[in-house]
């Protein structure tokens, strides 16, 4: 039998031919499009508390917007110009520095794998100089993320209830079920925004400390490169501190290179184990490995936005698997 013997067969695979299309160009700007909800839920109480006093949702509207503009895009955009600016020079200092030239001297089991490492450590440390840009994203995709993302904002913020209306034809869940995914959809977001921020930033503020207290130089920089790889559990932090210890110890100074190694691991490093588990408590339970994954896989499809989106992503999903079989997968139901 033809698939194509009806319209109602040959309009189904128009639209789905149509939505696969229309998904592939999208994929590059999942992030923007994902980051109207996401800021929906964070800023989407303080909006109704201005309304009543401004008189004014659409006035309520533009104030929650540059307030968001003002907390995150200013300090993405200070972010991104950091790193930006001093990757190569970090970069470089890190090529002159004695840890290459130790390295050239290693030998194991009396084959000399020193050169090896050091043109490969040379070539790692370029990269990242000059391939900063790539990393963080282009600023041309950067940018059309930031606008689909508040362009978003501000219609669910003028009405979050037609937009609903509009999407609930297409959750294929009761009611009841539907209620239950909201009310997780918010804890996760919540969780996962709190949490990881006020982790990342305190975990990036004691490292520029301990940074400048060793004089490692670039205490800022490396902060700034903390609070983003502090977004992954258990190892983020420890990607900058430990090869800092490293650097400390090849010059020369192994009693600094011990007390930055254990700050790192006493203080830095337990940070992240206090302020999760105490948001995740009051918002949501977040598996780390889910964080750990989303933010990688994330990272791959999004560039640096995917560090946050990544896992909210990988959240949803998982959420949306507990509703199917809390829905459909009931005990004693058998799917034919």
């Amino acid at each position: 039998m033809s698939i194509f013997d009806t319209n109602h067969q040959r309009a189904a695979w128009l639209v789905a031919l149509l939505g696969v299309g229309i998904f592939i160009a999208l994929v590059p700007y999942a992030s923007g499009l994902l980051g109207a909800p996401i800021l929906f839920v964070v800023f989407g109480g303080l909006h109704e508390w201005l309304v009543p006093r401004v008189r004014s949702r659409s006035l309520a509207s533009v104030l929650v917007i540059v307030l968001a503009i003002v907390l995150i895009v200013i300090p993405l955009v200070w972010m991104v110009s950091l790193l930006v600016g001093q990757a190569q020079s970090a970069a470089q200092g890190v090529i002159n520095s004695p840890i290459l030239d130790r390295l050239s001297t290693l030998t194991i089991g009396g084959y000399a794998v020193g050169p090896e490492l050091k043109a490969a450590g040379s070539k790692a440390v370029s990269f990242l100089g000059s391939g900063a840009i790539s990393f963080l994203g282009t600023a041309t995709r950067l940018t059309l993320n930031l606008l689909f993302t508040f362009f978003g904002l501000y219609y669910l913020l003028m009405d979050p209830k037609g937009a609903w209306r509009g999407l609930r034809p297409y959750i294929p869940f009761s009611d009841e079920n539907v209620a239950i995914l909201q009310e997780r959809f918010v804890a996760v977001t919540k969780s996962t925004i709190i949490g990881t921020g006020f982790s990342s930033l305190a975990q990036g503020i004691l490292i520029a400390i301990a940074f400048q207290v060793t004089g490692l130089g670039n205490a800022v920089f490396w902060g700034v490169v903390t609070v983003v790889f502090s977004i992954l559990p258990v190892v983020g932090g420890g990607l900058v501190w430990g090869p800092g210890a490293i650097v400390l110890y090849s010059t020369g100074r192994p009693g600094a290179a011990v007390g930055l190694a254990l700050f790192g691991a006493l203080i830095v490093g337990q940070v992240d184990n206090v302020i999760r588990p105490v948001i995740s408590n009051k918002y949501a339970q977040i598996h780390p490995l889910i964080t750990l994954v989303g933010a990688i896989a994330g990272v791959s499809y999004v560039g640096l936005l995917g560090l946050l989106v990544g896992p909210l992503a990988l959240s949803y999903f998982f959420e949306l698997l507990t509703m199917y079989r809390r829905e459909y997968l009931r005990p004693g139901v058998v799917e034919g």
